[in-house]
């Protein structure tokens, strides 16, 4: 098993400025502890962890059961996202399951390189959407079993839509990627990075909506509803405060209800295109500032090629079911 631990997820600025949670190094290292302790219900497993330069992997393998085998990565630390991304990459060719403690941000970066390997992503971040808030112990059972073969990944596991972006602007043609969201802000900074101020969101496109989610998949999904594992997502451009079209009430940032004028909306087909003309902005990708534009023809898109995220309460019902929480 892969795991990866961002020892930054749930410290930025918005633990400040509403109520998100704040996910200490001690309470990451108390549930990757939790999580170890779930793998020991696998024989034989192996865990290889990402090293960082917080020193947090190496309380993790020194903590780590006495009948696993447990070892940090070996690779060249960045203190960047670089490092989730080049640790994604080494687990998607060695790991049979990987698990992830972060925020959006960090399942993001998985994303970018994990393959197909099955991902357990554990929410420890500021304002997730795509991690779950789980019992590290359960969620390291459902690792082992996964990683064991003792349940099927193909029967437990969904395919988690992406958003990609195409940038022509004064720099030429970028690229960049979401997992859940990208926004288009009216920013000429990526700045702290955090999206503070709803009325900063021009629009954007998210690959899952829901009204019970937190910034932008929270906006779109009080116009339509978006399963993580459905293909398509949903187009939205934000409209004058003075004569909106309609109004949607979402929570923007932890904390915060907002009252969100809306110009257009539209449910989208896997691949389908959303644009945006933008004169100076920047687009966002996951609740996080990214990439400044001037000048720039933004065309957004959902595309059903993201990590397989492990559904961890059918696991532990299908090993019940098989029986293999009894022994004689």
């Amino acid at each position: 098993m892969g795991f990866i631990v961002n020892p930054v997820a749930g410290r930025d600025i918005r633990r400040l400025t509403g109520g998100a949670s704040v996910s200490s190094n001690y309470a990451k290292r108390r549930t990757a502890t939790c999580v170890l302790e779930g793998l020991t219900m696998t024989d034989n497993a192996e865990v290889l962890v990402m090293p960082d330069n917080a020193g947090l992997a190496d309380r993790i393998v020194d903590d780590a059961p006495e009948n696993l085998t447990v070892d940090l990565l070996n690779m060249t630390v960045t203190a960047s996202g670089e490092d989730t991304r080049n640790a994604a990459e080494r687990f998607s060719n060695a790991a049979d399951a990987v698990v992830v403690l972060g925020g959006d941000g960090t399942s993001r970066d998985v994303a970018h390189g994990i393959g197909d390997v099955p991902v357990v992503s554990i929410s420890t971040g500021t304002n997730n959407v795509v991690p779950t808030a789980v019992d590290g112990t359960v969620a390291g059972i459902a690792t082992g079993l996964i990683a064991s073969k003792a349940v099927s990944a193909d029967e437990t596991t969904v395919r988690h839509g992406t958003v990609k972006a195409v940038v022509d602007d004064e720099s030429g043609e970028r690229h960049i990627r979401g997992l859940a969201t990208l926004g288009v802000l009216d920013q000429q900074f990526v700045g702290t990075r955090a999206i503070l101020d709803p009325e900063d969101v021009i629009g954007g496109v998210v690959s899952r909506a829901s009204p019970n989610e937190i910034g932008l998949s929270g906006i779109a999904g009080g116009l339509a509803t978006c399963r993580p594992d459905e293909p398509g997502g949903v187009g939205f451009r934000l409209g004058n405060t003075s004569k909106p079209q309609q109004v949607v009430h979402a929570v923007t940032v932890p904390g915060v209800l907002s009252h969100i004028p809306v110009e257009e909306y539209r449910v989208l087909d896997d691949g389908e295109a959303f644009a945006f003309d933008v004169t100076t902005g920047v687009v966002s990708a996951d609740g996080e500032r990214e990439l400044e534009v001037r000048n720039a023809f933004v065309r957004l898109r959902p595309v059903d090629d993201g990590p397989r995220l492990v559904q961890i309460n059918a696991v532990i019902e299908r090993a019940a079911e098989k029986g293999l929480f009894r022994t004689g």
